[in-house]
């Protein structure tokens, strides 16, 4: 059974940190694409940032140069570290696990909700 459970989430106020978990099982990590999207109220789901199985990341111009996303394939992790949170990342934030040569083979995690408000 493939899980992606995401920890982390919280609120924050404007300028703040938070660090994103999320723990896979169930599939061979290493050859999974990693990313995080967030859904704002009325918005559709977009891409935050994400991160090829040989570590290549990208980002949203968004979250240029506030968010870091890593992967550690020993323990089955990514992590979205988030600094200098604005109001408008307020969102659930989802875990998204690709397979590298299947693309459709995909995973989703049950979404963990990100408040930023002063």
């Amino acid at each position: 059974q493939v899980q992606l459970v995401e920890s982390g989430g919280g609120s924050v106020q404007p300028g703040g940190s938070l660090r994103l978990s999320c723990a896979a099982s169930g599939i061979m990590f290493s050859a999974y694409d990693m990313g995080w999207y967030r859904q704002a109220p009325g918005k559709q789901r977009e891409l935050v940032a994400s991160i090829t199985n040989g570590g290549m990341t990208n980002y949203a111009d968004s979250v240029k140069g506030r968010f870091t996303i890593s992967r550690d394939n020993a323990k089955n992790t990514a992590t979205l570290q988030m600094n200098s949170l604005k109001p408008e990342d307020t969102a659930v934030y989802y875990c998204n696990a690709r397979q590298v040569f299947f693309r459709q083979v995909e995973y989703w995690g049950q979404g963990t909700r990100v408040t930023v408000s002063s």
